[in-house]
């Protein structure tokens, strides 16, 4: 009885054991024609092993590449594409260049303090006074988001200003939407958290309480 660890090795194992050995089969054939025709069998016999290629740009080229990798890059024959060598395989990825950015306040998140630090661009009035508004009411929210307990509407007034280079202040931040209005529309109740607490507690003391022992 033969076992696979006997075997040698699959280089790509979604291709399976016959693939393998019809490559190894075609490295031994000494006419470059027919070696050539073994060649092209092999590639539709590999496109129909896995269809899902099909929808992958230029798929064929993708197997006439596996088709050399399953050789060892040994296989002579005349590919459509240029043949891959093996340093390519082997070479590193550029390592990539994340994006940096120092964002103040996570909860806000960069999105916020970009559109915050573009205010001074913003020069007609009545655009300053509905995006200092909306801006407000829209960090509040997010920072309810984060945190669903209550929030001084001073903090938010605070970190506007702040996160705006001074571009933006609330006169009155009384003004802005009531928080539980705003945990209303979000679809949670203003002692959520503290409900879920003793909720919480209540099911350990269930869970731990001991049963009154009974005679038999």
């Amino acid at each position: 009885m033969e076992y696979n660890t006997t075997r040698g090795k699959l280089i790509l194992p979604e291709y399976g054991r016959n693939v393998q050995n019809m490559i190894a089969h075609a490295m031994e054939i000494e006419d470059k024609d027919e070696r050539n025709r073994a060649a092209q069998a092999i590639i539709e016999v590999m496109g129909q092993l896995n269809p899902h290629l099909r929808d992958v740009d230029d798929f064929r080229h993708k197997l006439w590449t596996h088709l050399f990798v399953m050789s060892d890059f040994m296989l002579d024959v005349d590919s459509p594409y240029e043949i891959p060598k093996p340093e390519a395989l082997k070479e590193r990825p550029e390592i990539m260049d994340y994006p940096k950015s120092n964002i103040r306040f996570g909860h806000y998140g960069s999105y916020t303090q970009r559109i915050l630090e573009g205010a001074k661009d913003v020069t007609d009035e009545k655009e300053r006074e509905y995006l200092k508004t909306t801006m407000a009411n829209f960090m509040k929210k997010q920072f309810l988001e984060h945190n669903n307990d209550a929030v001084e509407n001073n903090v938010i007034a605070q970190q506007l200003k702040e996160l705006s280079k001074g571009e933006l202040i609330l006169e009155n931040p009384d003004e802005l939407m009531n928080t539980n209005t705003i945990l209303r529309n979000m679809n949670i109740g203003p002692n959520q958290n503290q409900n879920n607490k003793n909720r919480g507690k209540s099911n350990f003391k269930q869970k731990n309480q001991k049963k009154p022992f009974k005679k038999q």
